[in-house]
């Protein structure tokens, strides 16, 4: 029987260390998924697809939040049932742990009140960029006084791939020199890969 733990953050910026922390660690096995929208239905998920094909009869599953076990409450209907019928053991952060019948049930309430919130925060973060593009367009700024729209850049990237280059840094060193996370110069380094590679002729 094993301890295994899924996380899951929708952008690489993010870290999945809080998620860790607050499950209290200790697991005999974790996966997760980084730069990977709630809005991917879970078994198309590459960790959480890995996590389906390793656990047993036995196990216990512990996740940090209701949506990392779906899409949508339909989605982590499926996902428990399917856990449940396996002999899987689910516990979530802040509910304990749930079983058929009625844990079921309150799962998919909440994991329909966690897929609302997601989408109305869609929708808000949608309205705020439109209209920031339309102040950006009449008056050169936006509703919070930036002159872009979205986060600045928190360095130049063809300065970091650069500076990684001539010292030869890894990941880690490069990130630590120019106080980023190891997330940001990955995508740094892969942007510049993706600019600079020749294309193929047709």
């Amino acid at each position: 029987m094993s301890r295994i733990a899924y996380y899951r953050v929708s952008t690489t910026d993010q870290s999945i260390e809080s998620q860790r922390q607050a499950l209290g660690g200790s697991f005999d096995k974790e996966f997760s998924d980084e730069g990977v929208s709630g809005a991917v239905q879970a078994n198309k998920r590459p960790g959480f697809s890995q996590l389906l094909n390793y656990v047993r009869q036995g196990d216990t599953l512990h996740v940090y939040a209701v949506d990392r076990l779906g899409r949508d409450a339909i989605d982590v209907q499926t996902t428990v049932r399917d856990l449940l019928n396996k002999g899987v053991a689910i516990e979530v952060y802040g509910l304990g742990r749930i079983a058929h019948g009625v844990g079921e049930l309150i799962l998919a309430v909440l994991a329909q009140v966690a897929d609302m919130e997601r989408k109305r925060i869609s929708e808000r973060t949608e309205q705020g960029r439109e209209t920031a593009r339309k102040l950006l367009a009449t008056t050169g700024k936006t509703q919070h006084g930036k002159e872009s729209v979205g986060r600045p850049l928190q360095a130049n990237p063809a300065e970091v791939v650069a500076w990684r280059k001539a010292n030869s840094a890894s990941i880690q060193e490069t990130a630590k020199h120019w106080q980023l996370s190891t997330a940001t110069v990955k995508r740094y380094c892969k942007q510049s890969f993706s600019q600079t590679r020749p294309r193929l002729a047709t």
